[in-house]
């Protein structure tokens, strides 16, 4: 049975209001959160039971759409401007992750590591993989090295955001190339 139109929009407010708020600094309120989605705190609570469940989806929402995007990007662009704006859209979801990480319960974010570690893999090998037969990216580079040379989003300030991530996001993709 599909989910009636009412009740996908409520949950796309109320994944929408979670994601600009886990990003701002302070503890994420689900109050908060239903207001900003416009929406009751039962029509909230009938989709997410609670504040990690909510969270939970969001993040894996975040690496959803990581992994569509890398497969449109390999088809719309040469693989270095593919590789570019999948990474521009990483340092997007890298906000969203530190504030999800700075919500939940170290178990509940092991669950969550665990189980899009694989997905951003799958995404990254597609991305090096068309950038490796074109010829322009190294091909002894796997997915696990740019994944692990990418936390350094994890650490970057709120104040130097725009100004370094850039910039380290194009050292990263130098190191890429041929």
């Amino acid at each position: 049975m599909a989910e009636r139109s009412d009740v996908t929009r409520n949950r796309a407010a109320i994944l929408d209001a979670a994601r600009a708020l886990v990003a701002e600094p302070g503890e994420l309120r689900l109050s908060a959160v239903a207001k900003r989605a416009g929406v009751g705190q039962g029509t909230l609570y009938r989709h997410f039971a609670d504040r990690d469940e909510l969270l939970r989806a969001l993040y894996e929402q975040e690496i959803d759409t990581l992994v569509a995007l890398a497969a449109t990007l390999i088809e719309e662009h040469e693989p270095t401007e593919a590789l570019r704006r999948w990474f521009a859209q990483l340092a997007a979801y890298a906000r969203v992750k530190g504030g999800v990480i700075a919500a939940v319960e170290d178990s509940v974010w092991a669950d969550l590591s665990t189980r899009t570690h694989g997905k951003l893999g799958q995404a990254l090998t597609g991305l090096l993989g068309a950038g490796s037969a074109a010829g322009v990216l190294r091909d002894d580079v796997d997915p696990r090295d740019v994944i692990l040379l990418s936390w350094f989003l994890a650490h970057v300030e709120a104040e130097e955001w725009e100004v370094r991530v850039p910039r380290l996001l194009d050292v990263l993709l130098a190191g890429l190339l041929r």
